[in-house]
């Protein structure tokens, strides 16, 4: 996650234009507890679990609108059905999301209550589907390796989880590790 959080400082920083000053690693602090806490929640453990007090700042809740966080996934849902992380048979899937993205965006004031809670719904149905069909379409060694890589990383968390929590981490951990190896966005919002 230290990584993560590093290349993503680092990205930001050059994707402003050359730079004279090298980027002291000191500064990617911030982007490294946020790819921490994305860790965190993506595989569902708690801050008591990680060694962190119950006592701290609440969860930060999104700071985009739907349909920019739409606009964001359609364009990443496109760039890996064209590089061919996605194959035709994943089109629907896009089209639905296009759609979604279309219908956030109709009205001057976008979705507001029940509408938009049925989008966000929608989404994470749509978000779950994604998962399930491009794990069910890789090789089972592929399968394998994302399995075990995932055991490794909640493996200094196994002792204080119980069996049902230590099985939906694994199992979210495995999520995250495929989005990432197939550059698949978050089409859920949260």
């Amino acid at each position: 996650m230290a990584f993560a959080g590093i290349d993503r400082c680092f990205e930001r920083y050059y994707r402003k234009g050359p730079r004279r000053r090298p980027l002291k690693i000191d500064f990617c602090d911030a982007d490294v507890l946020d790819a921490f806490d994305e860790w965190r929640r993506a595989t569902g453990i708690s801050q008591s679990a990680v060694g962190q007090s119950a006592v701290g700042p609440p969860p930060v809740a999104s700071r985009q609108s739907l349909p920019a966080h739409l606009q964001r996934v359609v364009v990443k849902l496109t760039a890996a059905r064209a590089n061919g992380a996605l194959d035709a048979a994943f089109d629907d899937l896009v089209d639905r999301v296009a759609k979604e993205h279309d219908t956030a965006r109709a009205g001057a004031a976008g979705l507001r209550g029940a509408a938009r809670q049925a989008a966000i719904e929608r989404l994470a149905a749509i978000d779950g589907e994604l998962v399930r069909r491009v794990r069910e379409s890789l090789a089972p060694a592929d399968r394998e390796t994302l399995a075990a890589e995932a055991e490794s990383e909640l493996a200094a968390f196994r002792p204080a989880m119980s069996a049902e929590a230590y099985g939906r981490a694994r199992e979210a951990a495995i999520d995250r590790l495929v989005r990432e190896r197939k550059g698949l966005p978050t089409i859920a919002f949260a």
